[in-house]
């Protein structure tokens, strides 16, 4: 089977490099500055799993290839993920399976737009990792999981090949008959955290620690709880005990991605997480003034940038 990794960085670099290392068949599908770093250079993986470092196959958008894809994993940023979509469709057969590795749930929507269903799985990813000044991928904990599934939870001939091809890989990689509710699930949290620690700037033990932040922290996770429930999304009855009991649990010097991001001058994932929550609220009607409030300090954010 032939994977197609749209990008070669945190995400993408690093899982699809760890196929690579399992002698999986695997080509990027990156921008020409990043392809002439690749060739030159190579991509380098350093993590506390293990280093490595090889001359990946690459091709740039719209080159033409003698074949198609069976899987496609997209590793992107959500404000990239409409460019990947453009990106990948010459590469689309009626038979290949894509992959996001996306937070939140916006982007299987935006899939549907272009690609059958029946071509598009579900997908999440659990890694600390981040692109280094010299274009090394830096895995820095012991989370490296990747977790996919069809959406409708069947056991597929189709899922079944792909999870073969996975497996003995140098990462964390798991088929999951309930990837809806995984993905639901992440999001719920991704979401509360980025959000509680964005809005104060602060990592979560402060936060925590503070007059009413716990509170604010049960109150965002409710909220957001609420809005999903309406939407028929298929979350587990307690689930928002489970998230706060992970809050809590967390290091106290914890950060959120979107933190580090802004702390960056970054661009952000805002409209992607907490603006599509919001749309949802909207639509059915849900008072949200957490969310809200969150949501304007993150767009606050985003003025400011462009200025």
């Amino acid at each position: 089977m032939r994977v197609l990794v749209v990008g070669a960085g945190a995400v993408g670099g690093y899982f699809g490099g760890r196929l690579v290392e399992n002698r999986v068949d695997v080509t990027f599908l990156v921008r020409e500055r990043r392809q002439r770093e690749l060739k030159e250079k190579g991509l380098v993986i350093q993590s506390v799993h293990g280093d490595f470092t090889f001359k990946p196959q690459t091709i740039i958008s719209g080159q033409e290839v003698p074949f198609l894809f069976d899987v496609i994993l997209v590793g992107t940023k959500s404000y990239h993920f409409k460019q990947a979509i453009e990106d990948i469709s010459p590469y689309v057969s009626e038979e290949t399976l894509i992959i996001p590795m996306l937070n939140g749930i916006k982007h299987l929507h935006d899939l549907e737009t272009v690609f059958p269903k029946r071509n598009i799985a579900g997908g999440l990813c659990f890694v600390e990792s981040t692109v280094g000044s010299k274009g090394e991928i830096l895995q820095t904990s012991g989370a490296h999981q990747f977790v996919f599934g069809e959406r409708s939870g069947q056991d597929t001939e189709r899922i079944k090949k792909v999870e073969e091809l996975f497996s003995g890989t140098k990462a964390t990689i798991i088929k999951s008959q309930t990837i809806m509710k995984d993905m639901w699930h992440k999001y719920m949290f991704i979401t509360g955290l980025s959000g509680i620690t964005t809005l104060f700037r602060s990592s979560i033990g402060p936060i925590r620690n503070a007059e009413y932040g716990l509170e604010m922290i049960q109150e965002i996770f409710y909220e957001i709880g609420r809005i999903m429930r309406v939407t028929g999304a298929p979350i587990d009855d307690e689930i928002e005990v489970s998230q706060i009991k992970k809050i809590k649990e967390m290091d106290e010097t914890m950060k959120s991605s979107m933190q580090r991001d802004m702390e960056k001058n970054a661009q952000i994932e805002a409209d992607h997480l907490q603006g599509y929550l919001l749309e949802l609220a909207e639509k059915h009607r849900i008072e949200t003034p957490y969310l809200r409030m969150i949501y304007s300090n993150l767009h606050t954010y985003e003025l400011q940038k462009k200025e």
